[in-house]
């Protein structure tokens, strides 16, 4: 177990570093300083300092969590709101962040990805006799997986219908 300890400019310096790579939330930040042994009143100092320096803002990593996992990793909205109330981000900054998903965008990839799962959920579905039990599985299937994804069930349901008729 790693008991060394920092002094305030050190934590601060490595602290500076950590938030420059990526942006960062609050949580991250003071989990690091509470693996790296410091008190309270020293992680309150740095993080002050950190917000102060512009290495930390709450808005700005919403905004850049929101457009990344949603262009990268395909989430919805639902999902993305999900991890940003885990990583204690304030309800209007998740407002903001939301912002900066396209629209038409977001319905350009949920059609997108929708369709991309059926074909692969239809080519593992039996023919046959229990044709319409399979195709009830299948249905499920896409659904599952776009909620799981995070979009919103209305969405989901819609796209469902069209994909499956």
């Amino acid at each position: 177990m790693n008991k060394q300890s920092h002094t305030l400019d050190e934590a601060k310096r490595k602290l500076e570093h950590f938030c420059a790579y990526r942006e960062r939330c609050h949580k991250e930040v003071v989990s690091k300083l509470q693996k790296m042994n410091m008190i309270p009143l020293a992680i309150d100092a740095v993080l002050v300092h950190l917000i102060e320096n512009n290495f930390l803002n709450e808005g700005r990593f919403a905004r850049s969590f929101a457009r990344g996992k949603f262009r990268l990793k395909k989430w919805g909205k639902q999902r993305i709101v999900r991890e940003l109330e885990w990583r204690d981000i304030s309800a209007p900054n998740i407002r903001e962040a939301l912002r900066e998903i396209d629209e038409e965008n977001y319905m350009d990839t949920l059609h997108e990805i929708a369709e991309k799962k059926w074909e692969q959920i239809k080519e593992s579905l039996p023919s046959g006799k229990k044709k319409t039990e399979a195709l009830y599985r299948g249905r499920k299937k896409l659904s599952d997986y776009l909620l799981y994804r995070g979009w919103e069930s209305h969405l989901v349901n819609e796209k469902v219908n069209e994909l499956t008729r």
